[in-house]
């Protein structure tokens, strides 16, 4: 079976690295990537013998149990032990399974979270201001650092658009099917006749990419300065703080003026466009490994509806999974949204695995 084949590859490799590692003869660059690969490869090897060991002790069970002539109360204790170990087996199994699965390279990383009104004029921009305040304060739970980049908001108090940094730990592993189009359904504040009005609002999360992600040459850039407009204070007038960087190749244009100082906004500036292209990259790479499988949670694509807001009936919809919370309240102050990006995370996971299964059958 090549899941066992899989099995035995890790168990030979972490044999093989811990050998080496014991040998002591190694240059100090290698010894470092041998010795992060051996660590990586430890919890995965444990679950394994973890694993063959329960089917071991399964199938001992089974034998005591079904031994003729044994002592009767040894042979009701061993079959209840292993019923118990019988139930368990799946889930050591599925665990097993998923720590084989490809990690995406990304999961580790902060996240830029883009939130943009769409369509609905200034009812949209109020709700792109509600799931500004939602991730604001899923972040909070989480123990994440939120940290606005640039915001333009309207009259009302909603957002036109708005680019925030969130840092912590697995955040992108946890917001990434965020991504698509919000669509929510109420009566508007600005609505005289009480008529139910569906707005919508775009979210694109994105992994923070460092400079050793993606190479970017100077060559490829224009670097356009202005006087920065709205609010900020006297130096809006006096200085040419904003920054306006376009990337050629991509065509893709970030611009910044929150700071007050032109270095520090093209410094936010390139963070955004790193990360946008590293993002491109891994989306082109997505694409291509999807088209091999036969469902997925979702692309990721900003035009794609991926979830409702319904205030009348109280309920949030995620259209992908097929899920429905009547916790409206609770998942726009975030204390519920856990509840949708652990199905989400389910869902794929679930999907890889069956993947991963036909590969073995193969």
């Amino acid at each position: 079976m090549a899941l066992e084949d899989n099995f035995e590859r890790v168990l030979f490799r972490f044999a093989e690295l811990r050998d080496t590692l014991a040998s002591g003869a190694l240059e100090p660059d290698r010894l470092t990537a041998l010795s992060k690969e051996y660590a990586d490869l430890e919890p995965l090897a444990a679950r394994i013998e973890q694993l063959r060991q329960a089917r071991s002790e399964l199938e001992e069970l089974r034998r005591m149990a079904e031994e003729p002539g044994g002592d009767a109360e040894m042979k009701a204790l061993a079959e209840d032990e292993y019923h118990t170990l019988r139930a368990r087996l799946p889930e050591i199994e599925r665990a097993v399974q998923l720590m084989l699965l490809p990690q995406d390279e990304a999961d580790a990383k902060n996240a830029i979270l883009e939130i943009r009104a769409g369509t609905g004029g200034e009812e949209a921009a109020l709700f792109a201001a509600n799931l500004f305040a939602m991730y604001q304060r899923y972040a909070g739970l989480q123990g994440w650092r939120f940290e606005t980049m640039d915001a333009a908001e309207t009259p009302l108090g909603g957002l036109k658009e708005a680019t925030v940094e969130i840092s912590g730990r697995n955040v992108f592993a946890r917001l990434k099917f965020e991504s698509g189009v919000h669509r929510v359904q109420r009566v508007p504040e600005t609505e005289a006749g009480g008529r139910i009005h569906t707005s919508a609002a775009t979210v694109a999360v994105l992994p923070e990419a460092e400079e050793v992600d993606v190479d970017i040459d100077d060559k490829d850039l224009r670097v356009d300065v202005f006087r920065a407009s709205g609010a900020g204070g006297q130096h809006v007038n006096k200085t040419e703080s904003a920054v306006r960087i376009t990337h050629l190749p991509s065509g893709i244009v970030v611009s910044q003026q929150d700071e007050k100082s032109q270095h520090k906004n093209r410094a936010k500036a390139m963070k955004i466009l790193r990360s946008r292209l590293f993002e491109l990259e891994r989306a082109s790479k997505a694409a291509a490994r999807a088209a091999d499988r036969k469902s997925q949670v979702g692309s990721g694509d900003r035009s794609e509806r991926i979830r409702t807001y319904n205030f009348p009936q109280g309920r949030v919809t995620d259209h992908r999974i097929n899920l429905t919370l009547y916790k409206l309240d609770k998942v726009l102050t975030g204390e519920a949204l856990d509840e949708l990006v652990d199905a989400l995370i389910a869902e794929d996971e679930s999907a890889r695995l069956a993947t991963l299964s036909e590969t073995a059958r193969a």
